[in-house]
């Protein structure tokens, strides 16, 4: 194989969020409508690798992964080592919003999976004139945990370790080989205590079971998306809630887990490009009338 550069570029980006200076490593690929992609619990932007390689996708939108501090090549804030990391709603939901402005984003896409996929319910409600698309894979607005996070950060288990050992199950079968141990080995690295901190927003402060109420997709489209052999975010979990918001789209990903951007990227762009090629056509007369209205 002669060398070559993927045509993807990483930069660091510094801000403050929060009110605490920050240091995000940020990668994106193509031009076009900005799509904006969060990365799962306990992982990083590296997730979305294959997406930022199709140029089906590249040649109409400017895809943009970051990774959250504490994750990745995103170091945790100055001070980390006197606290303990919790993901908070609030906290989420303002990093997302305060990264689009500081790379100037109009309108962006988001593309999240599992605590991505839950937080797109979120902007939905509270914030649906910043976005042109929503869509949440593995997303719902509640499950019952199923997982005891006490093994996720203790002295003597190897949290990397363990932390791929939970999701591993999550990951379908018949998928490339390859794929699903570079997932894994997403999670083998991650910080202490990380994994452990972002699931605090999905087993307790992220209970959006009330916040989808206000959803109203005449303002932003919505699209929720569940691999058929994820037992986390289960199908009838996406299903529930999509059949909970009107007008919101809901899609079953077939031979998919909890990981589909990176267990089995082919099999999920089938589900994702169609989804894309509607939101970059033209905006239905309903969503440029909103749009207008919300931005007078």
């Amino acid at each position: 194989m002669s060398a070559r550069f993927d045509p993807i570029i990483g930069r660091y980006l510094r801000l403050d969020l929060g009110g605490r200076p920050q240091r995000l490593y940020v990668e994106e690929a193509g031009e076009g409508i900005p799509l904006l992609c969060l990365h799962t619990a306990g992982a990083d932007g590296r997730q979305y690798r294959d997406l930022m390689l199709d140029e089906r996708v590249t040649s109409q939108f400017r895809v943009i992964a970051f990774d959250m501090p504490w994750h990745g090549k995103s170091s945790p804030p100055e001070g980390w080592q006197d606290e303990e990391y919790r993901l908070s709603t609030d906290a989420y939901v303002g990093m997302i919003l305060e990264i689009s402005q500081a790379l100037e984003l109009d309108r962006p896409v988001v593309l999240g999976c599992s605590i991505g996929g839950r937080i797109v319910l979120q902007l939905a409600a509270d914030h649906p004139e910043k976005f042109r698309g929503l869509i949440g894979a593995q997303g719902a607005a509640w499950q019952e945990p199923w997982y005891d996070t006490g093994w996720l950060h203790r002295p003597d288990v190897h949290g990397g370790e363990v932390c791929a050992a939970l999701i591993s199950g999550l990951i379908a079968p018949g998928g490339p080989e390859a794929d699903r141990h570079e997932t894994l080995w997403h999670y083998m690295q991650g910080g202490p205590g990380v994994f452990k901190g972002d699931l605090w927003f999905y087993r307790v402060d992220g209970d959006l079971r009330d916040a989808i109420a206000r959803i109203d997709t005449g303002r932003c489209p919505l699209w929720l998306m569940a691999g058929e052999y994820d037992f986390s975010c289960r199908p009838e979990d996406m299903q529930a809630t999509a059949d909970a918001i009107p007008g919101c789209h809901s899609i079953v990903m077939e031979r998919l887990g909890h990981f589909p951007m990176s267990e089995n990227y082919g099999q999920f762009a089938r589900s994702l490009i169609p989804v894309l090629e509607e939101i970059a056509g033209p905006a239905p007369a309903a969503h440029r009338a909103a749009a207008e209205h919300h931005q007078s």
